[in-house]
C-alpha cells in the first residue's frame, strides 16, 4: 500500500525548517546581551566625555582663546603726550619727532626750569591740525591738560606656535601684532611688525588657565611679563 507524501518529514515543512536556529553552545538571549554591553559602553563614553571641560585639554585653540579674551593683551596702547616745557630728553623721544614731522605738535626752545635739566628744554604745543586730531580721541577735559594719554592701538594675536607642557604647567609661544586705532597710532605702530611673546599657563581643578600678575607666584613667565619683553619676530 503507498502512503501519500507526508506534509512533514523529521520535522519540517515544505516551506523549509520554521523554527528559529541557534549556534551550538549559545543561549536564546546571547545576541542581546551583546547589544546591551555594547550600549552601556557607549553610555558610559559620553558620561566621561560630558564630564570633561573644554578646558581640560591645553590645544593651540585653546590657549589661543585664553590669551585673546584676556585683559592684559585686550588692554589697548596707550600714548602719553606732555605739552607744555619739557626736557631735551622728551623732546629728543621718536614719538615726538614723528608727531612734528605730521605737524600735530611744534616746538620752540625754552629756558629750563629748576629740575629740568641739562639744557636745552623745549616748548611743545598743539598745533591746530593736532588739536582737531587729539580732540576726536580724548575727552575734552583731558586735552586741555598738560599731558593726556591717547589710545593708539591694541594688539591681535597672530599664530600659536608651540605649546610645552610639563605636568600642571605650560609655556605657550606665540605671535602678534600692532593694530592702530587712529592716525595717531597709524604712525606710531606698524602692523606689519610681528613679535614673539611666550605665556605661562597652570592645569587647575577646572581645568588651563592663563597666568596673570595675581596668579604669578612659582609659576611660569606671566602675559603681562611676556608682552612687555616680547621681542621682533623673525
Amino acid at each position: 500500500m503507498i502512503h501519500p507524501p507526508s506534509a512533514t518529514r523529521r520535522g519540517k515543512s515544505l516551506c523549509g525548517d520554521s523554527r528559529p536556529r541557534l549556534s551550538a553552545g549559545r543561549s536564546p538571549d546571547w545576541s542581546f546581551k551583546l547589544i546591551s554591553n555594547k550600549f552601556i559602553l557607549c553610555l558610559v563614553g559620553l558620561l566621561l566625555l560630558a564630564s570633561c571641560s573644554p578646558r581640560d585639554f591645553l590645544s593651540r585653540r585653546l590657549a589661543r582663546d585664553l590669551i585673546s579674551a584676556s585683559d592684559a593683551f585686550r588692554d589697548p596702547q596707550h600714548f602719553a603726550l606732555q605739552t607744555g616745557l619739557v626736557s631735551n630728553e622728551v623732546y629728543l623721544a621718536p614719538e615726538y619727532l614723528v608727531l612734528q614731522h605730521h605737524g600735530w605738535i611744534s616746538a620752540t626752545n625754552a629756558a629750563c626750569r629748576t629740575g629740568l635739566a641739562p639744557p636745552p628744554c623745549w616748548e611743545i604745543l598743539l598745533t591746530p591740525s593736532g588739536v582737531d586730531t587729539v580732540r576726536a580721541l580724548v575727552p575734552s577735559d583731558e586735552a586741555s591738560k598738560p599731558s593726556f594719554a591717547i589710545p593708539v592701538a591694541r594688539r591681535e594675536l597672530v599664530e600659536i606656535t608651540g605649546v610645552s607642557k610639563q605636568g600642571n604647567v605650560a609655556e605657550v609661544d606665540f605671535t602678534w601684532k600692532w593694530v592702530p586705532l587712529n592716525e595717531i597710532g597709524a604712525v606710531l605702530y606698524s602692523s606689519a611688525v610681528h613679535y614673539k611673546s611666550t605665556a605661562g599657563f597652570r592645569n587647575y581643578d577646572d581645568g588651563w588657565r592663563i597666568v596673570v600678575a595675581q596668579s604669578a607666584p612659582h609659576v611660569a613667565q606671566t602675559l603681562e611679563d611676556a608682552l612687555k619683553q616680547a621681542e621682533p619676530a623673525p
